[in-house]
């Protein structure tokens, strides 16, 4: 998906808060803002607001000297997850259709994304949004699909919504279907890398795998050839959140997008309102 204009301020909203969240040092920080004034005039350069984010927080870590700056806020909000997983795991078993239950479980997730919500009543949050019905759900192209499918890849986004992935992938891998979980290579933002999903409990149901990139979204071009190939072969792929939808909604192959629209521009590509949950096919261009 093309990088929009309504992401520059967004962006640099952003990269303020990384820089911050980095260092206090307040130089510093100016000299992360002045480095990405100038990146934010090459915009003609990146080809979606993932890969601009990810030039933006190299800035962060190579003026900061910070390699991972939101190492300590993945920490609490994977906390704040397992604290709330009974909950997630009792919502799904008592629902009379599991499977649109553990999707609505993993949608929810990505309410922990510190990225957007700062100072968030975790409990509180989640027991609200569980309750909130899907805007679309593509439901039944989903369980057709998921007949012949023997291989799931699906692709992560924040650390603390791995939690709330596990019940989704435990629905996944019954009779016998083969689970991969893909997180980020290198750190950006709060977004999951191998160790987060680690500390998650992720690798008791399905296998780890990291996509290679350092981007908040998988851009193909970005990633290692062993996530290439395993988003090509996949018999049935299922993406997580804004940034993979960004990333991936050229993909020429059919993908689930899950995720809660939270900016106008992705809603209305979606023809949904902002903070509707989704599961979308794309068929692939």
């Amino acid at each position: 998906m093309e990088l929009f204009l309504d992401c520059m301020p967004c962006m640099n909203r952003q990269v303020l808060e990384a820089a911050r969240t980095a260092t206090p040092d307040e130089e510093s920080q100016a000299r992360i803002m002045d480095r990405a004034a100038l990146t934010l005039a090459r915009r003609a350069e990146f080809s979606c607001a993932p890969a601009m984010a990810q030039a933006m927080h190299e800035i962060v870590r190579s003026v900061s000297g910070v390699a991972d700056p939101y190492q300590a806020i993945k920490r609490r909000d994977l906390d704040a997850a397992l604290g709330v997983e009974p909950l997630l795991w009792r919502f799904a078993a008592s629902a009379d259709d599991p499977l649109r239950a553990a999707l609505k479980v993993a949608a929810t997730g990505n309410v922990m994304d510190s990225a957007v919500f700062a100072d968030l009543d975790i409990t509180a949050c989640v027991a609200e949004e569980l309750e909130r019905p899907f805007a679309r759900c593509d439901l039944p192209e989903l369980a057709a699909d998921l007949v012949a499918a023997r291989h799931v890849l699906v692709i992560g986004d924040n650390s603390g919504e791995t939690v709330f992935d596990k019940v989704l992938l435990a629905a996944l891998a019954a009779e016998g279907r083969e689970v991969v979980y893909a997180v980020r290579g290198r750190p950006i933002i709060n977004d999951a890398t191998l160790a987060e999903a680690r500390y998650a409990g992720v690798d008791a149901y399905a296998t780890l795998m990291s996509s290679g990139t350092g981007a908040p979204g998988a851009i193909l071009e970005d990633c290692t050839p062993e996530f290439v190939r395993e988003f090509r072969d996949a018999d049935l792929v299922i993406s997580k959140g804004q940034g993979n939808y960004e990333a991936l909604a050229g993909a020429r192959r059919p993908v689930y997008f899950l995720l809660k629209a939270k900016c106008a521009l992705i809603a209305r590509r979606l023809d949904a309102a902002i903070g509707d949950y989704l599961l979308v096919r794309r068929d692939g261009s």
